[in-house]
């Protein structure tokens, strides 16, 4: 499904499956879930597997997938990727240095935020614009509210590996865009209230609803040379 909303020179693996066996991770990924419950060491373990696959699409060597400040994954050298995880469905997406300066992909549940939360990480231009009813979302097939949070979350995603500054769901406003005939599909425009050196103030990105899923993804091309 990740697939759909990445260009091809980005390799994506994913699956539906919510388990992998711990053991099909290398000794230093497994220490860093050594202590963790079991749903936790296989999801863990899942999202590994589907990197490496992403890894061999890209004719790379299968190589551990260490976590930074935040969780951040660390990529073999020369690529930059993204994975996500969600009850039902993990993916990552791997791509070349040289081709892509960074990518963020998040997938989550197509199912309405838990109370209060809306409110939290959203600004009030997204609360105006987007189409939710006192009683949820008023459009039946897309929880507006869980979208908006994916967007976010692919945002952190692409903006935290290049910069190390921590942003805030306040600092990041979301326009989403339906694609002609396709309802459950389209693109977004994150406008960002932060600023980094040499790193842009808005980002584009993709959106797709389908298998009861909300799936966004954004991908910042390599910078222009001077």
């Amino acid at each position: 499904m990740i697939e759909r909303l990445l260009p091809a020179y980005v390799a994506c693996a994913d699956t539906y499956e919510t388990d992998a066996p711990a053991g099909s991770l290398y000794p230093e990924e497994a220490r860093l879930v050594a202590a963790s419950v079991d749903r936790r060491r296989h999801e863990f373990a899942a999202v590994r597997a589907c990197a490496r696959r992403a890894m061999a699409v890209l004719g790379l060597p299968p190589a551990p997938v260490m976590t930074g400040h935040r969780g951040m994954p660390l990529w073999p050298e020369g690529t930059v990727g993204s994975m996500t995880h969600c009850e039902g469905y993990r993916a990552a997406a791997l791509a070349r240095a040289s081709d892509v300066r960074a990518v963020g992909i998040d997938a989550e549940p197509n199912e309405p935020l838990p109370p209060g939360v809306w409110e939290a990480i959203s600004v009030p231009a997204e609360r105006e614009r987007l189409p939710l009813g006192a009683d949820g979302p008023a459009t039946p097939a897309i929880h507006w509210d869980r979208l908006l949070f994916s967007a976010k979350e692919s945002v952190f995603k692409t903006w935290f590996p290049l910069t190390r500054i921590e942003l805030d769901f306040d600092e990041a406003e979301i326009e989403f865009r339906t694609s002609p005939g396709g309802a459950t599909e389209g693109t977004f425009v994150a406008s960002l209230a932060l600023t980094a050196p040499g790193m842009p103030r808005s980002y584009e990105g993709r959106w797709l609803i389908d298998d009861g899923f909300a799936v966004t993804a954004i991908v910042l091309p390599e910078a222009p040379s001077a």
